[in-house]
């Protein structure tokens, strides 16, 4: 039933499912790109007008006057369902055969996928996070669903992995060696791959909880004869030697986890990094010192309640970066990006 791929990206089994899919993308389009900016223009009015309130509870009371705003959260909530229903039930018709798949690559380079059998990923991390089916960890075609609904949710600009080799090509490098580089929340290796393909004298190493993200990751990698390797492990509790890193590179990963476990991965990171090591974070902003405008806060605190984003208020209006001092960072503007959406962090290991 495979229709092949366009380029790296997979095409659902259908044209029917590809064609319904590319509407659901132009619709998320639309509703990002031309759609907020009214959010935030009759939201912002409906603020001002209530006196502007900086409690969030208040703004999002006063951005509910507004009939926009409603609206729009309506259509963001519904798209991202019919992205997911149908993303996997179009590639579940070949769930057999992608299993075959996973596991020919696995026996074909063992040695490059470590795992558990016996691990069970804590509570906080079976969260169905954006609403995808089964989250990271439950789905066993969570990998094949999770890499074309994000070509939709990404609204086809990262189809061939665009951002994530703009990201991976921004990582800090330290001064000295770079022998060994960890992506830590890698998902399904897109960023793990570049990160080889721009360092490929380096050891680099994908770490993620969610074992059917981790077995396409790396059957991607065989199947382009990428030599990487994939571990599932908790970020906070990695098991690697102390100072064994000369980098790590972390793409949204701390706006998903519960907010105790974020000092704890902080910490984790510290620790596997040699002295003079970097961290390259890129994220979602945070609110710490009240930087941010209402319609964006307004806009991340619906995306948490509604779009399953559970943990990714309490980062936003954490000190994240207080968090890496006090583990023992030097912290500093990182290089931007082509998301401005994004902050982007260099924490050097004193």
């Amino acid at each position: 039933m495979s229709r092949g791929n366009i380029g790296i990206l997979p095409r659902p089994t259908k044209l029917a499912d590809e064609s319904y899919l590319e509407m659901v993308q132009s619709m998320r389009k639309i509703l990002i790109q031309d759609f907020f900016p009214k959010v935030a223009e009759w939201g912002g009015k409906a603020h001002q007008e209530a006196g502007a309130p900086q409690d969030i509870e208040e703004i999002k009371e006063a951005y509910r006057q507004a009939p926009v705003p409603r609206a729009w959260q309506r259509g963001v909530r519904t798209q991202q369902e019919m992205m997911w229903r149908r993303t996997r039930e179009s590639f579940f018709v070949d769930a057999e055969e992608h299993q075959k798949a996973l596991e020919a690559a696995e026996k074909q380079a063992p040695e490059r996928l470590i795992y558990d059998p016996n691990f069970k990923p804590p509570g906080y991390t079976r969260q169905e996070i954006h609403l995808q089916p089964g989250g990271y960890t439950d789905d066993p075609m969570g990998g094949l669903v999770f890499h074309y609904g994000t070509k939709v949710f990404y609204e086809g600009t990262n189809d061939q992995d665009e951002l994530h080799a703009e990201l991976a090509s921004l990582m800090t490098k330290p001064e000295g060696k770079l022998e060994r580089v960890l992506d830590v929340g890698c998902s399904i290796g897109q960023a793990t791959l570049k990160l080889k393909e721009y360092n490929p004298e380096a050891e680099i190493i994908g770490l993620d909880v969610g074992l059917p993200l981790l077995r396409y990751g790396h059957m991607l990698a065989v199947e382009r004869d990428i030599d990487v390797t994939f571990q599932q492990a908790l970020a906070q509790d990695t098991d690697y030697e102390d100072e064994s890193f000369d980098a790590v590179f972390s793409y949204i990963l701390f706006h998903e986890v519960a907010l105790d476990v974020i000092p704890q991965i902080v910490k984790e990171m510290h620790r596997i990094l040699r002295p003079g090591g970097t961290f390259s974070i890129f994220e979602f902003p945070n609110n710490h010192g009240q930087t941010l405008e209402p319609a964006h806060r307004f806009l991340v605190n619906y995306d948490s309640l509604n779009n399953c984003e559970p943990f990714s208020i309490g980062f936003v209006e954490c000190d994240f970066k207080g968090m890496l001092e006090e583990a023992g960072f030097d912290v500093a503007e990182g290089p931007a990006c082509s998301n401005p959406f994004l902050q982007s962090i260099v924490a050097t290991k004193r």
